[in-house]
This record gives structure tokens, C-alpha cells and sequence, in this order.
């Protein structure tokens, strides 16, 4: 039986895709292994998946007060050494486990936050492959989505953009070139990034949401696929609480408001929403996320939820808005509900801005710069326009007929059958030496 690793760090968000994944070529007769953080064994073990732990909750580190103040304000540049030398320890730490989770596999499946297992494949003579989350690749078309900048820099400065991910990534790669010494008895990369085997060579990645959402540039490499989202099904029985049901059938469908992983400025967010919501006059359902909503004192037009699955909660609501994550995007959309994104960070406005231009809800606004009025606008806006209903129902009825996972897993096993290991410079070097003696003699 084929094994393959499946290695990543990150929030939920970044988890269940994987999971998906895990699930589909475990059906397909693949032994699976999926490396993610410790918060997420259950999720994981729950499904029938081996998981294996790369180290302490990311919950914990994004609670930090300091991560905070680094998002939220320019005190990023007092913050920021801590933040890079806190992120190399989750590196270290991530890859010693994936280094021993990996053994025995026949194909290591790796993101951007889990690069070290290009040098882990390298090392076991097995193949890599890349996935994202969010484009990524160079392109003139658009800029880098992982930052903030403006929806369009012209062509040169579009593909400039991406630089910035390059010098991030080396960065990461300081742990990594010890790591590839101390543990896999490799020489440091004198070449290569998040894209490309340590000799220059492309590697193939995998694109994990639809290009009916974002459409592939016609300047990526070939061996940047989009396959569809990776969507995981739902094993959690869910159903609405006594409580909750009881709220549905007192009004009309509610909106969804959630803000996602991202615990900043639950206080802030609290008084927003129930000043904004007062304003519209229409009723909610809200969820705290892990710590982005007060559900204390909340008045009768605002349901609370600790927690629950997207893609059977989403069925109740009449709209959503979010912090714009690939996975919430990508619920939403798949239930063609109108939607409204207030980014934080990182790709969130890319999938806001998106949803806008595909006419399926008004523009995003950061949430650093909602405000109680602001919210209330969009509110109404996704209750009474029409168009964005429509766009988002003809939308979703392209992403239902996606199989993202039977697209990705095509791919995998045509790399895997194709797959020929790179001699090592040390087994170069010998063979040009060996070479060179036969033609002296």
C-alpha cells in the first residue's frame, strides 16, 4: 500500500482541506498520515485519519497578547523580531515531527507554512508536492494575495509584489538549512523556494479552491494546477439546539456575522455588532470564534453559537459575513449565499475583493475600519439586493459540480508514477570524478 504524508500548520481553516484530502485517498486504498498541531487530534482522529502532533496549539500563539499588537498597530516593528523568532521555534519544532512522521511515506504533501517537507522529500528520495490555499504563484495579473496592497499595481509591479513572499521565505529557510544538516544529512539549499525542489526544478502545486472564484493566470507555470476546492463533509450530526430553532421561527432567516480565528478586539467587535444590527433592524446569528465576539448581553435580535460546522449552519441563514478565510469563502459560496467580507489579514481581503467582483456582495471593508454604520449598510444591502442572491446561486451551482479532491488526487498519482529521484551533489560529483578517470585512462 502507497503512503503519503500530509503536512500542515495553521488555524482550522488550514487543517480541514488536508483533512478532505486525507479522507479521498484513503477511500482510493492510500495509507494516509496528517501532520497538523496538537488542537487538532480529535478533528483529525475523528474522521478515521492518522494523525500525528508538529508541536503546541497555534491557538495559543495567536492569543498572545504581543501577536495582537503586532496585527493591530504599528507596534509590528517593536513586535515583529518576536513574531519571526516565535515562528522559526513552530518551524523547528514542526519539522523534527514531520521528519519522523514520514518515514516509510511514498509522497510528502506539503504548504507554504510547511516547506521544510520539500527537504524532508528530498531526503527519503520521495516526491513533493506544493498546495495553497490561495494563489500564490508569480503573476502579473494581480498582486501577491498573503498582503494588503492595492487591488492592482499595473503588470511590473503586480509580479514586484511577490518578492516579498521570496524574502519571507528566506527567512524561513535559516532553520531549514540546519534542519536539512543536523537531521536529514543534507547540504543548506544554495537554490530554490516554496515552488521549487532545491535544484531549481519546479515543483508541482496543487491550487485548492475553483477558478470560478479566482480564475488560473495565463502566465503561471504549468505545474500550477487549480483543482477545486477541497471540501470536508461534515461528520458532526449537527443540528440546531431547542434554543436555536426556537430563534429561527420567531422572524425572518438571520444573517450570519462571524470574525473567524483571528481572537483581535473582541470588545470592539461586540459593540459594533449590536450597534449595527439595532441599526438595520433585521435579527443575527453570531459566532465567537475564539474570541472575536462577546456573547454576553446580547439583545433578542442576536443569536450566539460557540461552534458549529459552516456548511450546515449556513443552510439557516438568509446572508453571511465574515473575516473572508478560504474555508468560510468557499462554505458560503458553495450555498450560494450573498456575502459580505471584512478582512483582517493575510489572504482574507484577496477572497473580499473577489467575492465583490463576482457580484455576489458589497465591497469588503477591513474590519480595522468597520464601524457600526458601515455594518448596517452592508447588512441591509444583502437583504434587499437581488443581484447578489442570483450571482451567488449560479455560482454555486458551478462549485457543486467541482471534485476537487478526485482532480488533486489524479495529479498526485501522476507524479508519484513519474517520479524519478534527484541524485545528491555528493552522488554528482562522484560519477563526473569516476567520468573523468575512465576518459584520462
Amino acid at each position: 500500500m502507497k503512503r503519503i504524508a500530509l503536512v500542515t500548520i495553521g488555524t482550522q481553516g488550514d487543517v480541514q482541506p488536508y483533512l478532505a484530502l486525507s479522507l479521498a485517498l484513503q477511500e482510493r486504498g492510500y495509507g494516509v498520515v496528517l501532520g497538523a498541531t496538537e488542537e487538532f487530534e480529535g478533528l483529525v482522529k475523528g474522521y478515521g485519519i492518522e494523525f500525528h502532533s508538529l508541536g503546541p496549539s497555534i491557538q495559543s500563539f495567536l492569543k498572545e497578547t504581543r501577536f495582537e499588537n503586532a496585527m493591530s498597530s504599528s507596534a509590528m516593528l517593536i513586535n515583529g523580531p518576536w513574531m519571526l523568532k516565535q515562528g522559526q521555534q513552530i518551524i523547528d519544532t514542526a519539522a523534527r515531527a514531520a521528519w519522523r512522521m514520514s518515514q516509510g511515506s511514498d509522497a510528502i504533501i506539503v504548504n507554504m507554512n510547511t516547506s521544510f517537507g520539500i527537504d524532508i522529500a528530498e531526503a527519503l528520495k520521495v516526491p513533493a508536492i506544493m498546495t495553497a490555499l490561495q494563489p500564490l504563484n508569480s503573476t502579473s495579473e494581480f498582486p501577491l494575495s498573503m498582503y494588503y496592497v492595492a487591488d492592482d499595481l499595473g503588470p511590473t509591479l503586480n509580479k514586484l509584489s511577490y518578492t516579498a513572499a521570496t524574502m519571507q521565505q528566506a527567512y524561513w529557510n535559516l532553520p531549514r538549512n540546519r534542519l536539512r544538516r543536523e537531521l536529514m544529512g543534507l547540504e543548506a539549499r544554495n537554490m530554490g523556494g516554496v515552488f521549487t525542489n532545491t535544484d531549481g526544478s519546479p515543483l508541482t502545486t496543487l491550487y485548492a479552491y475553483s477558478a470560478a472564484v479566482s480564475p488560473r493566470p495565463r502566465d503561471w507555470p504549468r505545474t500550477a494546477l487549480v483543482t477545486g476546492y477541497w471540501n470536508l463533509r461534515d461528520r458532526s450530526s449537527w443540528e440546531p439546539t431547542p434554543e436555536f430553532e426556537a430563534f429561527l421561527s420567531a422572524g425572518e432567516a438571520p444573517v450570519y456575522i462571524g470574525f473567524g480565528s483571528m481572537p483581535f478586539g473582541a470588545e470592539r467587535n461586540t459593540r459594533i455588532l449590536k450597534e449595527a444590527v439595532a441599526l438595520w433592524g433585521g435579527r443575527a446569528v453570531v459566532a465567537r470564534g475564539w474570541g472575536g465576539i462577546d456573547p454576553r448581553d446580547l439583545p433578542d435580535t442576536i443569536f450566539p453559537i460557540e461552534k458549529a460546522p459552516h456548511d450546515r449552519l449556513f443552510r439557516y441563514v438568509s446572508a453571511v459575513v465574515h473575516h473572508g478565510g478560504a474555508g468560510t469563502t468557499s462554505a458560503g459560496l458553495h450555498l450560494g449565499r450573498p456575502t459580505f467580507v471584512v478582512p483582517q489579514a493575510m489572504d482574507q481581503p484577496y477572497w473580499g475583493r473577489r467575492v465583490f467582483e463576482l457580484g455576489c456582495g458589497p465591497k469588503p471593508i477591513r474590519l480595522r475600519k468597520l464601524t457600526a454604520e458601515s455594518l448596517a449598510e452592508a447588512l441591509a444591502d444583502l437583504n434587499s439586493n437581488e443581484s447578489y442572491r442570483r450571482n451567488a446561486a449560479t455560482l454555486a451551482e458551478t462549485l457543486r459540480s467541482e471534485d476537487g479532491t478526485d482532480k488533486a488526487i489524479k495529479v498526485i498519482e501522476r507524479v508519484m508514477a513519474n517520479f524519478v529521484p534527484r541524485a545528491t551533489k555528493a552522488a554528482r560529483k562522484s560519477k563526473a570524478k569516476k567520468l573523468s578517470l575512465k576518459k584520462a585512462v
